[in-house]
């Protein structure tokens, strides 16, 4: 009876040893896959709320005259561009994105000269043209403007 009993608990300890690892070469299978799905793509309307977050820290930085954080927010401008043309190359409304370009090769020179009021110039520039990509891609009516208040409150500019 002991060994009816002991060959029970083996043959019940070996079932579940199998189905563990029957469990675990199913989970390896569809790790894989599973992965590649879940890689995140932001959005187009991700991306330029990001651009309009760091378009506000760059004219508080700016009008402060703290010019490393305004460089740092350029910076950040530039890396949500490169994001939106790595991302949504394809999307038709993003076919005159370039046109950006320039203003933010100007704000480089208005930040480097740390001259106030180049900023200001430079930034209604930027300003300017993101509305006019806006307009020309059929969203006239976001309409950016210079921020009154900083986004963020929590931030020394």
């Amino acid at each position: 009876m002991k060994k009816l009993i002991v060959i029970g608990i083996l043959l019940i300890f070996v079932g579940i040893i199998g189905a563990c690892q029957q469990k675990n070469q199913q989970a390896a299978n569809h790790e894989a896959p599973l992965q590649e799905s879940i890689a995140y793509v932001p959005g187009i309307g991700d991306l330029m709320g990001k651009l309009q977050l760091h378009h506000n820290k760059l004219w508080f930085a700016g009008v402060n005259e703290n010019w490393p954080l305004a460089e740092f927010a350029l910076h950040e401008l530039e890396e949500s561009v490169e994001d939106l043309q790595t991302f949504h190359a394809d999307r038709e409304e993003l076919q005159t994105l370039a046109m950006i370009l320039p203003p933010l090769d100007l704000m480089h020179e208005t930040i480097d000269n740390q001259n106030l009021e180049e900023f200001k110039s430079g930034y209604l520039t930027l300003t300017n043209t993101c509305n006019s990509c806006h307009d020309v891609s059929g969203f006239d009516f976001i309409e950016i403007a210079t921020p009154t208040s900083p986004v963020m409150s929590n931030q020394v500019y």
